[in-house]
């Protein structure tokens, strides 16, 4: 195991996210930030606690996302879903995704897929905390990262928050 982030860069990395998406936006009105379920969550939610420390708190708004049953990769497995929260219209609005690792792409590929449900946003980007550089199946590239970082195909990379690190196996 070996440390990428320590818990003061971890920290700094949110902050700074959440200074980039800020700073990117003309109309906060217009944009939706969304977390994907289930790891995206700790990632969007710490993001949004600083985001609020920069903007009013109403200004913000924030949904979350379940891909369970859009996902590709877990076909004959027993689909648990979890809980989508998006108590507004995404209609023609800028979606903000946030996650906490982009690997391969496919769970992106899924968040997209699922968004169309709820409506056609006029713009969507990527912002994770972990940019698996070359190791893309699909073509999708964050727009907002905190570390870019390149792996072997049999590493894995977590953010352990009982540690408040980010790690790779």
């Amino acid at each position: 195991m070996q440390t990428l982030l320590t818990t003061k860069q971890l920290h700094l990395s949110l902050k700074r996210l959440a200074y980039q998406l800020l700073e990117n936006q003309e109309n906060l009105e217009h944009i939706v930030f969304v977390g994907l379920q289930p790891r995206g969550i700790q990632i969007s939610q710490r993001i949004m606690e600083e985001a609020a420390l920069l903007v009013s708190r109403d200004k913000l708004q924030y949904g979350i996302l379940d891909i369970t049953f859009y996902r590709d990769d877990h076909r004959d497995a027993l689909h648990i879903p979890r809980e989508t929260l998006l108590n507004f219209s995404i209609e023609d609005k800028k979606i903000i995704l946030i996650d906490d690792v982009l690997y391969t792409g496919r769970t992106i590929r899924a968040a997209l897929d699922a968004l169309q449900d709820f409506g056609r946003p006029s713009k969507v980007e990527l912002c994770v905390l972990v940019n698996r550089r070359f190791s893309r199946e699909l073509p999708i590239q964050p727009d907002y990262f905190g570390i870019a970082i390149d792996t072997l195909p049999n590493q894995k990379v977590k953010v352990e928050w009982d540690r408040e690190e980010v790690v790779i196996y």
